[in-house]
């Protein structure tokens, strides 16, 4: 089944929306929704699987919505982050190619949080696209098992399962300013860039907040990527762990100047100095200072390389095989 989406009513669909509200409950067939160029200001829930989204370009074909942590409800209450979502994936086998998915709320120390892409689910794909916003951009789900504050999960899968998924980025770029690519998922990276926006802080960065449940064997890996910013030399953190056994590992990636010396945090958690896992391997660029890199930040091998392979991280027993798509 192929959809066409066009913003000016040259199709059958002026919204992404409305194109997936017709697809029948009986429909088992795999499911093409192509999004003609436009600015689609609208938020967007995906719950069927097996659906490609094909965008003109990423330049061309926006997906966007502005809702923010800060935002009071009716009840008088914060939104929070996980209410806050442009677009949200909560099945498996979802493909997004060549367009744009972005929260427009503006920097985090006035937003706070909100979120670009809210993805869970397993056998995510997403290929020449990009990802805009700035604090908690993009949303690699599923939540970590408990919260630290009360109701701090509130929002559509604050008591569903964890269930661990496996998500694909390639050719793609993500910008944000703080922590805004977290979460609990397997996601490879590879060929992306990570663009950290200046807020005029000390510290106006950090790239990514994994929270890799306790026994995952993968958390991030980002392959061939590019560290880059608007933010002042040494104003940027690659990293730091939302949860004690947070996995982020690095693989022949540049960084630009903005990037500090020590390079990760530790979230002032000096225990998770000894649980999570942190790794480079032939990082190159005016911040790749290796030398300066904390003792509890591993440094890879040629050996270690094998198990980084995109098959190792994201085949899994059903050999899921996203690259020869």
């Amino acid at each position: 089944m192929i959809l066409h989406v066009a913003a000016d009513s040259a199709c059958d669909f002026v919204s992404v929306t409305d194109a997936l509200s017709s697809i029948p409950d009986s429909c088992t067939e795999e499911i093409l929704v192509y999004i003609h160029k436009g600015i689609y200001q609208e938020r967007i829930s995906i719950t069927r699987p097996h659906i490609t989204f094909i965008g003109d370009s990423p330049y061309e074909t926006v997906l966007s919505y502005g809702l923010y942590a800060n935002m009071k409800l009716e009840d008088g209450q914060k939104r929070g982050t996980f209410r806050t979502y442009s677009c949200f994936i909560d099945t498996h086998d979802v493909t997004f190619c060549s367009l744009t998915l972005a929260n427009t709320a503006g920097p985090g120390p006035a937003a706070g949080q909100a979120i670009a892409l809210y993805a869970d689910g397993d056998r995510l794909m997403f290929d020449g696209c990009r990802f805009l916003g700035n604090q908690d951009t993009l949303f690699t789900g599923p939540l970590p098992p408990k919260e630290i504050e009360p109701n701090g999960f509130a929002g559509p899968k604050q008591f569903a399962p964890r269930i661990n998924g496996r998500h694909y980025y390639r050719n793609c770029y993500i910008e944000g300013d703080i922590d805004f690519i977290f979460g609990s998922a397997t996601a490879y990276f590879e060929s992306c860039e990570f663009f950290s926006k200046n807020i005029g802080r000390p510290v106006n960065s950090y790239v990514t907040a994994a929270s890799t449940p306790q026994g995952q064997a993968y958390g991030y890996v980002m392959k061939d990527c590019r560290f880059t910013g608007s933010c002042p030399p040494h104003s940027a953190y690659l990293g730091r762990p939302w949860r004690e056994y947070a996995k982020t590992v690095l693989i022949n990636c540049y960084m630009d100047q903005h990037i500090r010396p020590e390079g990760w945090h530790d979230w002032n958690k000096p225990n998770a100095r000894d649980t999570c896992y942190f790794a480079e391997y032939g990082s190159y660029g005016p911040g790749a200072a290796a030398a300066s890199r904390p003792q509890w930040v591993h440094r890879l091998t040629d050996a270690d390389l094998a198990s980084y392979s995109r098959e190792h991280v994201l085949g899994g027993n059903d050999r899921w095989n996203p690259w020869s798509l």
